[in-house]
């Protein structure tokens, strides 16, 4: 069965309700307050099956004191049916209404002109005039006109009928990614406690999800899910839903927060937008407060503006830093960043409306072009082309991720990251990064992907800060690794360090150096190397510490720990958990092991009988054994393989 969300839109008292009552047979209005005034105050929802289309109404006040009431319903629709009373025409909500619509991106809809039997047939032609007059120039220019009256029925069969040609024509709502509800009611029912309703606008839900209520970030799981008073174990957008859910307080939910899947969308503070101004707004100066609505949320901002324009036609001029006297003109556009007061559910793609707080009035609106810029000034050098290239999609969702990426540096973006960031599902965002690092654009490195340019201007770094080490030190073996990390990759994580140091041929370890870094031993240093390895090869399987070896090759400790390192680059010695092995006792070790013949079994006690040690060595001594594949581990005890 196909399915349409369809909202109304229009001026107060011009027989929204009523059109929705004959339409579905339910009145939207569940207020006492509402049928004693005879004006929609809340937000009204019905359903109506139409032929094989599923119909979810959404009735919206029509006063311009509930505005943002309007606001909360709008968002999720399809499409819309635009009511005009014929025997009052266009009035300033049906204007402000439709304006909103359309800077939503509800391109689709009827238009409807209620109350035809006040009427005579000129007054009907006038009012249709007004509409087509009305639309012209927006995307329901070529919408349909429809003379209905909910009192006599005339004009309802008609009207049904475009209706279910209308759900052949809508699309482009996402059915696939991550699953998202602005919820616009919450209530309890006895028995099953909390429950929210609201438009499922991406994604899918299921009994049993675990879900998160943004943006406090509080988590609950799905108990039962209802579409039009019916119970369904899955749903899938576009629907309207109500959700019941388990683990959360009723006092912890409200309309304007969103239900969605856990790490899903972005919480914010901060967005950079393109927005439209309409033709009939006040100029938006710079720092002024807005208030901005998407989804069943609103929330007060700031407004930076980094470069204007007058109309589709002009050029974008950059706002020159420091400039204190800029404004957008009506009807212009502006590339900015809004600074929220609070935290907003809001993603690449999502369009939202910019109303004047005091006055209230709507002023334009916009599209979100990213969600988590990186900080910084709007004025800065290039950052009128980040704008345009994240506007203009400037080789697709795949030219933005990889901005990102590319400005995140070597701490790298996760999949899941860029998803959320993009506005995307999981999938896609896969997709996305597989193909950049196809190109060789990016690289993997463990849960992150990271720029190559980045990696490779990583790995020009280590390799010079390595040289310099070297000569500097060149009796060392190596600088050590953190020290490396912090001075040329400090914000990289480990694992791509670990790229950059493959990528330049590091030799990877507690100490790093350069392929072809040999250390420089001086007569007094070949003096402190002999009698370290001479106090090893007496040792035998029980070598001293550092400072025993020390004491025995006559030198300081310092000293003979730098020579250590050096030698254990060839072997020459072993570290084996805190101690150091001459290689060939080591060596000797396996041999011995190996000359029992595969099969045969011992444990710790009978090693330290064989070895002749105590069981601070046997225990590394037999780790060591395993590792080389001398012997396998089984439970306490070990075999020769």
């Amino acid at each position: 069965m196909r399915t349409l969300v369809l909202g109304t839109a229009g001026h107060i008292d011009h027989g929204k309700s009523a059109l929705v009552e004959a339409l579905t047979g339910t009145h939207p209005d569940r207020l006492k307050e509402e049928r004693a005034r005879g004006i929609t105050i809340e937000l009204g929802f019905a359903h109506a099956r139409i032929d094989d289309v599923s119909v979810a109404l959404v009735d919206v006040p029509g006063h311009e004191r509930f505005v943002r009431t309007m606001l909360a319903g709008a968002g999720g629709l399809d499409a819309v049916l635009l009511v005009i009373a014929a025997n009052e025409s266009v009035m300033p909500q049906t204007r402000e209404h439709l304006d909103i619509c359309r800077l939503l991106g509800v391109d689709r809809g009827l238009i409807v002109l209620t109350k035809s039997d006040l009427v005579d047939e000129d007054e009907l032609e006038l009012a249709t005039i007004d509409a087509r007059e009305l639309v012209a120039g927006t995307p329901l220019a070529a919408a349909p006109v429809i003379a209905v009256s909910a009192h006599t029925g005339a004009g309802l069969p008609e009207l049904r009928d475009a209706i279910v040609a209308l759900a052949s024509c809508v699309g482009g709502r996402r059915t696939t990614g991550a699953a998202r509800v602005p919820i616009d009611r919450v209530f309890s029912v006895k028995g099953f406690g909390t429950v929210v309703t609201g438009t499922l606008v991406s994604g899918q839900l299921a009994m049993e999800d675990d879900v998160q209520l943004l943006p406090t970030g509080g988590r609950a799981r799905v108990r039962g899910v209802q579409v039009h008073g019916e119970t369904v174990t899955s749903v899938q957008a576009p629907r309207r839903v109500a959700v019941n859910l388990g683990g959360v307080d009723l006092k912890h939910v409200h309309r304007g927060m969103t239900l969605a899947a856990p790490g899903a969308l972005p919480v914010t503070r901060r967005i950079d937008v393109r927005l439209d101004l309409l033709p009939g707004s006040s100029a938006l100066r710079q720092g002024a407060r807005v208030r901005v609505h998407q989804g069943t949320a609103d929330v007060g901002a700031r407004v930076s503006v980094s470069a204007t324009r007058a109309s589709d036609a002009e050029p974008w001029v950059a706002v020159p830093p420091g400039s204190r006297d800029v404004s957008v003109p009506p009807g212009g556009q502006a590339y900015a960043r809004l600074r929220l007061a609070d935290p907003m559910v809001i993603t690449r793609g999502d369009r939202f409306v910019v109303r004047a707080p005091a006055p209230a009035r709507t002023l334009g609106g916009g599209v979100v072009l990213d969600p988590e810029p990186p900080r910084g000034g709007v004025r800065r050098t290039g950052i009128v082309t980040r704008f345009r290239e994240s506007d203009g999609g400037v080789g697709g969702v795949g030219g933005v991720v990889l901005r990102w990426i590319e400005e995140a540096g070597l701490a790298g973006l996760t999949v899941a990251a860029i998803a959320r960031r993009a506005g995307v599902g999981p999938t896609m965002a896969d997709m996305t990064v597989r193909a950049l690092i196809g190109d060789a654009r990016v690289m993997a490195a463990g849960s992150v992907v990271v720029s190559a340019s980045a990696v490779a201007a990583a790995t020009g770094a280590v390799t010079a800060w390595l040289t310099t080490y070297h000569t500097a030190n060149p009796d060392q073996a190596g600088a050590p690794r953190d020290e490396v990390r912090m001075r040329v990759a400090k914000t990289s994580t480990p694992a791509t360090f670990d790229v950059i140091l493959a990528a330049a041929g590091v030799t990877n370890g507690e100490r790093l150096a350069l392929p072809s870094h040999r250390p420089v031993v001086t007569n007094d240093d070949a003096r402190v190397r002999d009698g370290v390895l001479r106090v090893l090869r007496a040792a035998g399987l029980q070598p001293p510490d550092v400072a025993g070896v020390a004491t025995g090759a006559g030198a300081d400790s310092a000293r003979v720990q730098r020579v250590l390192v050096a030698l254990s680059k060839d072997r020459h010695v072993v570290k084996l958990a805190d101690l150091w092995f001459h290689g060939e006792v080591l060596a000797e070790l396996r041999s011995q092991v190996h000359a029992l013949g595969a099969g045969v079994v011992f444990d710790v006690a009978a090693a330290k009988t064989r070895f002749g040690v105590s069981r601070k060595f046997a225990i590394p001594l037999l780790e060591h054994l395993d590792r080389e594949r001398i012997t396998r581990r089984l439970g306490d005890k070990r075999v020769v393989l």
